[in-house]
C-alpha cells in the first residue's frame, strides 16, 4: 500500500468522470479503543498536520516512482495517471484510517488493500518482473512514505527530538510488517541504510516528470488552491534526498521555495490549530481533546 500519495482529512471533490465515496469510518467507537498507533504516538501528531501529508506524500511517490518495478505498478496497474486526485483520496483516507481508525477498522483495511495488491504483478519495460507483494518493494513503500511524512513536518509543521522521529519509525514499523514489508526500518539511521542500498536500483524516467507535471495542476486544494500547487510540489521535490534529487535530474528553484515556504508553515500552523473531524473524533475515542 502507498500511504505516500497524499493524505488529508478533508476530501475535495472528486475529478470529473468520477466519485470519491468515503467509507463508513466511526472514528468514535469503539470507546478506548487505541488503534494500531494510539494517541501517545507520534505518528497520531505527525499524521494530524494536512501540510505534511500533503507535502510529503509528493515527495515519496517521486522516491516511488525513482524504482522501476514501483514505477511500472503504480503506472501501468492504478488508476494514477488516469485519475490523480481519486486515486490521492482513496490513499489519503486509508492512511487515516490506519492510523486514526479502531483496530478492527485499520486491519479491515490492510486486509483490503493487501487484496488488491495480490492480482498486481509484471514485467517492467527494462525486463525485471516483479509483484505488488514483493519483500523488497512493499519496504520501500512504507519507509519512503514515513520519511516524507516526518520530514515535510520537520520542515513546515514542528520540530521533533532524534528520539521521537526514532519512536515515529518504529512505531510504523509494526504496521508495515502487518501490510507486508519484511524489513520496514525503525530508526533514521535504519531508513538511511535502506536508501543508500536503494539508491543504485534509482532512475530518472519521464514517468516521473509526468506525475510532477499532473500534481502541479491538480491538488487537494481545489480550484482556489491551484495557484498553490506547484509550490507544494516545489517543497516537496525539496525534501528528497539531494543525491537522489540529482541521480534523478530533479532541481529546486530556490525563488519558489523561498516563496512556498513561509506560505506552507503559515498553513501548517492554521491546521495545528484547528485539527480536522477525523482527529478529533479518534481523540474522543480515547477520552482525550485534540491538541491545539
Amino acid at each position: 500500500m502507498s500511504a505516500a500519495d497524499a493524505a488529508f482529512d478533508h476530501p475535495p471533490a472528486a475529478p470529473e468522470g468520477a466519485a470519491f465515496r468515503p467509507a463508513r469510518i466511526d472514528y468514535l467507537s469503539p470507546a478506548g479503543d487505541r488503534g494500531l498507533y494510539g494517541p501517545d504516538s507520534v505518528a497520531w501528531r505527525v499524521h494530524a498536520n494536512p501540510i505534511a501529508l500533503g507535502v510529503g506524500g509528493i515527495c515519496a511517490v517521486i522516491l516511488e516512482l525513482a524504482e522501476p518495478r514501483v514505477r511500472t505498478g503504480v503506472w501501468e496497474h492504478s488508476i494514477f495517471a488516469r485519475q490523480p486526485l481519486l486515486r490521492m483520496q482513496r490513499t489519503g483516507e486509508a492512511t487515516m484510517i490506519t492510523t486514526y481508525g479502531s483496530t478492527a477498522d485499520a486491519l479491515k483495511r490492510i486486509a483490503m488493500v493487501t487484496r488488491m495488491h495480490e492480482k498486481v504483478a509484471g514485467t517492467t519495460p527494462e525486463g525485471q518482473a516483479f509483484h505488488a507483494l514483493d519483500g523488497d518493494l512493499m519496504t520501500w513503500v512504507h519507509a519512503t512514505a514515513g520519511f516524507g511524512f516526518l520530514n515535510a513536518y520537520l520542515s513546515y509543521v514542528a520540530p521533533l527530538s532524534a528520539a521521537d522521529q526514532d519512536r515515529y519509525y518504529a512505531e510504523g514499523a509494526a504496521v508495515g510488517l502487518a501490510f507486508g514489508a519484511p524489513g520496514p526500518p525503525g530508526s533514521v539511521a535504519g531508513v538511511e541504510a535502506l536508501f543508500r542500498a536503494m539508491t543504485p536500483n534509482l532512475a530518472p524516467h519521464r514517468i516521473i516528470d509526468e506525475f510532477l507535471g499532473i500534481v502541479r495542476r491538480t491538488g487537494p486544494f481545489g480550484l482556489a488552491g491551484r495557484a498553490l500547487q506547484p509550490l507544494v510540489v516545489e517543497a516537496a521535490i525539496d525534501l528528497v534526498p539531494a543525491d537522489i534529487r540529482a541521480r534523478l535530474g530533479l532541481s529546486v528553484s530556490p525563488a519558489r521555495l523561498a516563496l512556498a515556504r513561509p506560505m506552507l508553515r503559515a498553513m501548517a500552523a492554521a491546521a495545528r490549530k484547528a485539527p480536522g473531524p477525523v482527529v478529533r473524533d479518534a481523540y474522543a475515542r480515547m477520552g482525550r481533546k485534540a491538541f491545539g
